[in-house]
């Protein structure tokens, strides 16, 4: 299994400003698409990690903008495992159009585990065992 995991969505009217190009926001939310897709892909939602008590607040964020998505575009967010620490993880995306692979933005997100209140996990965690027996089954890099 490849270490990346690609979803795809087009790239919808409210999604872009008036002249038809995707708001530069929307490249972070596609990176959050992306991530939930990365889990659910390999066996498990946000949803299933909350139940076992592990939440994933984004802590940090960036996105370096190549070219412009535009309305109607087939867009490919794919997307990685990249740091795992101890109370952290981060996931790498790139986001391509489908049509002809023109790279249209790349970037990351960290992802503190914190439990139901808030408070940080560090250490051992479901996720984090998750991760490293994906690694150790080489689903991941």
């Amino acid at each position: 299994m490849s270490s990346e995991i690609p979803f795809t969505l087009r790239v919808r009217y409210g999604d872009t400003d008036q002249m038809g190009v995707a708001y530069y926001a929307n490249y972070l939310y596609w990176f959050e698409v992306g991530r939930t897709e990365f889990c659910r892909a390999l066996g498990k939602s946000y949803a299933d990690w909350e139940a076992e008590g592990v939440y994933l607040p984004v802590v940090e964020s960036h996105c370096r903008y190549k070219h412009p998505a535009r309305y109607e575009d087939e867009i490919v967010i794919y997307t990685k495992i990249g740091e795992l620490r101890a109370s952290s993880i981060v996931f790498e995306c790139r986001i391509e159009r489908a049509s002809d692979g023109k790279p249209l933005a790349a970037g990351w997100t960290r992802h503190a585990f914190v439990d139901a209140d808030g408070r940080l996990i560090r250490g051992d965690n479901p996720m984090r065992r998750w991760i490293e027996a994906l690694r150790d089954d080489g689903g991941v890099a």
